[in-house]
């Protein structure tokens, strides 16, 4: 079963599709928004690129890394792509998708919630090729997609 993982940010959605068959990531790549985009422009552009990223690698699973509800600084332009995700996703094939913050992300893994930064940061190592060379969004996508095997 192949998985992906989302992390967004105002102006990149990163995601991982993950292998569940042979435990292993099989890509890691970014969908850049163009600036010269408006946001319904940009909303449609991400939307419209996930869907073939699912039908190219044939995703039966997905799992959205959510902002975290505690957050200080709410960015809007994340929020709304994180729900043009989920919108996505609902009108995809996917068999299942979750939403997750640092919490259900650590459970659906089976690591403790403390340990997340540090995989996220690099300090601890997770049994991924090249781990170290992931920037900090891509190993949220990463843990996102193995995550979502668990959806």
């Amino acid at each position: 079963m192949r998985t992906i993982g989302i992390r967004a940010s105002p102006s990149v959605v990163t995601f991982a599709v993950f292998d569940d068959a042979n435990g292993e990531i099989i890509n890691v790549e970014e969908i850049v928004i163009p600036l010269a985009f408006s946001t319904p422009a940009a909303l449609k552009y991400v939307r419209n690129n996930l869907l073939d990223v699912l039908r190219e690698f044939e995703v039966e699973k997905a799992g959205i890394r959510a902002t975290e509800s505690n957050s200080q600084t709410l960015n809007i332009a994340r929020i709304q792509l994180e729900g043009v995700i989920q919108e996505a996703f609902a009108s995809s094939n996917l068999a299942a998708y979750y939403i997750g913050q640092i919490s259900s992300i650590s459970a659906r893994i089976g690591i403790e919630r403390a340990d997340f930064k540090p995989y996220v940061d690099g300090t601890k190592l997770w049994e991924v090729e090249n781990w170290t060379q992931l920037s900090k969004e891509q190993r949220e996508a990463v843990l996102c997609a193995i995550g979502a095997v668990n959806a």
